[in-house]
């Protein structure tokens, strides 16, 4: 383990098929005014927004709603929630949803009370909230994004054809409590369930590929990739196993609850590169991640080829015998790919609707960052997204 450093999370879960029963509880501990966030609607299709409304009835609770949240959550869409929110004098954000529901309570939850241009403040120059901020609660009807149980909040401008994640580094802006129950995921179309699988893979994949120190946090990765491949493979041939999803949704929870990235360096450059394509295309996140995913971490292999090795050997069981590191790190890239197709991911760019010019600007548009085995140059993005293609 490297340096100094700390863990708190204060984030309360609730886990099982009688969650939601604790919700009551613990709107007790805020005030009368609640903003109920949700997206599409498809929580009014499958009854979940029906037993939320009548928990925040029976609290005598008075409720806003923001309804229409999109997978991206655009700056515009954050503007108009922020007016709601302070239109209704809230005092609470109640999220009801996927992980961009969650992501948007708390971009409003910051910006609220703020007085200054919440894109300029936290997208642009990366700041810190200098005003209250309100609390979040969530009940997760998708997994993936871990959003649940952290302070990340990713906002898309498509005017300027960027999308940004800002990760607070304030333990306030985490959400107060967090209700899973993973029967609230089995009516998810299966391409949206792919995506989250492949999002909670590509998550632990982010902290795992950097620094060569032999450390608990990589451990932990290990086993809990194992975990995924095997949920995954799992749901993908029974959406509605139970244990399956179960493990699903415990599994993104802790792939990005700051945990696994305790003592060590971390890349995140797949989602710099995923989320600028997104910024384009508007396609799933965690298709974006899974079509530049494999064309990246062969690029960068050659700098880290002994914890791809590790990779295969220890998530994939590739055999080592008689091989090299790079013929190892090689094999379990491959066996990466074909469960990727297994499960049904976008494995190139053109299925998302990215065509060739849009690589300059999917590059522009890409923050290039220093924790991996590799710092890429603009020119270097460029080509690993013409491989993507």
């Amino acid at each position: 383990m490297l340096g100094n450093f700390s863990f708190c999370n204060p984030t309360k879960l609730y886990f099982g098929d009688q969650a939601l029963q604790n919700l009551g509880d613990e709107l007790d501990r805020y005030g009368k005014n609640v903003v109920l966030i949700y997206g599409g609607g498809s929580i009014k299709i499958n009854g979940i927004y029906d037993e939320v409304t009548a928990i925040l009835r029976e609290k005598g609770k008075a409720v806003a709603e923001i309804s229409g949240v999109m997978p991206n959550p655009t700056v515009d869409k954050l503007y108009e929630g922020v007016a709601i929110a302070r239109a209704h004098h809230a005092d609470f954000l109640l999220a009801v949803g996927g992980g961009s529901v969650c992501d948007y309570a708390k971009a409003v939850s910051v910006s609220v009370h703020c007085d200054e241009d919440p894109w300029d403040k936290y997208y642009l120059r990366f700041e810190e909230p200098t005003c209250e901020t309100l609390p979040v609660g969530c009940v997760l009807t998708m997994v993936g994004t871990g959003s649940e149980m952290n302070a990340g909040a990713v906002i898309t401008n498509p005017h300027a054809h960027l999308k940004i994640g800002h990760v607070f580094a304030d333990e306030k802006i985490m959400p107060k409590f967090a209700i899973l129950n993973p029967n609230y995921t089995l009516t998810l179309p299966h391409r949206q369930m792919a995506a989250g699988i492949y999002d909670i893979f590509n998550h632990i994949c982010e902290q795992y590929f950097s620094g060569e120190d032999d450390n608990t946090s990589d451990d932990l990765s290990e086993g809990l990739m194992r975990s995924v491949i095997d949920a995954g493979r799992a749901a993908n041939r029974d959406p509605q196993n139970y244990e399956a999803r179960s493990n699903l949704m415990w599994s993104a929870t802790w792939a990005l609850n700051t945990l696994l990235s305790r003592g060590k360096s971390t890349d995140w450059m797949v989602h710099m590169i995923g989320q600028s394509v997104g910024a384009y295309t508007n396609a799933t996140h965690g298709m974006t991640l899974s079509a530049v995913s494999l064309p990246y971490y062969r690029y960068i292999l050659p700098y880290g080829v002994k914890k791809f090795a590790r990779f295969a050997v220890r998530v994939w069981d590739v055999d080592p015998a008689d091989k090299s590191d790079e013929q190892i790190a090689g094999e379990g890239l491959a066996r990466m790919e074909s469960w990727m197709k297994e499960l049904g991911l976008a494995m190139n760019l053109r299925e998302l609707g990215a065509t060739e010019d849009m690589i300059d600007g999917i590059a522009d548009g890409t923050i290039l960052l220093t924790g991996g085995y590799k710092t890429l140059s603009r020119d270097e993005v460029v080509l690993i997204l013409k491989e993507c293609l």
